[in-house]
């Protein structure tokens, strides 16, 4: 593996509006919304990571381009629903006005189901390509099933269920984490695994990225929890301070700045424990979880 984080995200952002299906002029609403949050910016975390796994699995990552941006179509309409007033109603995403901002809350509502449709669109119009490899179906059938499960009520629906009924309720660590690696850590561990799955991987290339990325997922919403706290409005693009104002349950909130960081540090060694037998094989993944570590925004 000799790409870098860019590498893989300019193939993404290159690549990112090609599977949006052609949306008939009576409801090109719908084309412009889903577009507006799509090519908004952002980091492109979860598809990177599912290029650089089908990567480092020996996979060809161009053909793991419609599920990486799939991948993304799926965050991206996770991000338009949270962002409605129903749920977190926040004003800005990425520096930008939140989508229901600009469209209104029912077009924003429908743009995030578009999104979400489309990324499985994408998904199984690739895979009826194979019909005639076996081999090749096999794995792209694997992708898909990670992809929904950590999209879905066994993952990171799952943990937004539980984060919107525990506000302003008294949370222990263990529920917290259940959250944490729900929420947002769910998308990222079947980023990885999808990837692999893409690749070659063996069972014990499996285990130890999902235990890389089960350590990755909650690292990054627990540094996402110190910078709701600490960090720079203008560098994360969005206001801070929003989950003590919503009474939500955070790490920072239950335990205190420096038990977070504390957290952070020993989720991070973990996760680069979990890559260790691969050495310099694995510098990608390591590099970034001590990146991530490490970010302002």
């Amino acid at each position: 593996m000799d790409r870098s984080y860019d590498d893989y995200k300019k193939i993404i952002d290159e690549h990112l509006l090609d599977f949006i299906p052609n949306i008939d002029n009576k409801s090109i609403t719908l084309y412009e919304a889903m577009k507006y949050s799509l090519v908004a910016g952002g980091k492109r975390l979860r598809p990177v990571l599912l290029l650089a796994a089908c990567d480092f699995a020996g996979g060809d990552i161009y053909e793991a381009v419609p599920y990486a941006c799939a991948m993304e179509y799926i965050h991206t309409y996770s991000l338009i629903h949270d962002d409605l007033p129903a749920m977190d109603n926040d004003d800005l995403r990425r520096g930008l006005p939140t989508n229901h901002k600009v469209y209104g809350e029912a077009m924003a509502i429908l743009a995030g189901d578009g999104l979400l449709t489309t990324a499985f669109e994408a998904i199984y119009k690739d895979m009826m390509l194979y019909f005639d490899e076996p081999d090749k179906m096999v794995k792209r059938v694997k992708a898909a099933n990670e992809i929904a499960k950590g999209a879905g009520c066994r993952g990171m629906v799952a943990g937004q269920v539980s984060d919107i009924e525990g506000e302003g309720a008294d949370f222990s660590n263990e529920m917290l984490e259940y959250i944490h690696i729900n929420k947002t850590g769910a998308l990222i561990r079947s980023s990885i695994k999808a990837g692999l799955y893409l690749g070659n991987p063996t069972s014990y290339m499996l285990d130890n990225l999902d235990h890389y990325a089960e350590n990755l997922g909650l690292a990054y919403q627990i540094a996402d929890d110190i910078l709701d706290e600490v960090g720079d409005p203008s560098e994360l693009g969005k206001a801070t301070g929003s989950d003590k104002k919503k009474d939500k349950n955070t790490y920072t909130s239950i335990n205190g700045l420096e038990a977070a960081y504390k957290r952070l540090d020993q989720l991070t060694d973990s996760a680069v424990e979990a890559i260790a037998p691969y050495y310099d094989n694995a510098e990608f993944f390591r590099d970034l979880v001590l990146q991530l570590k490490r970010r302002k925004k």
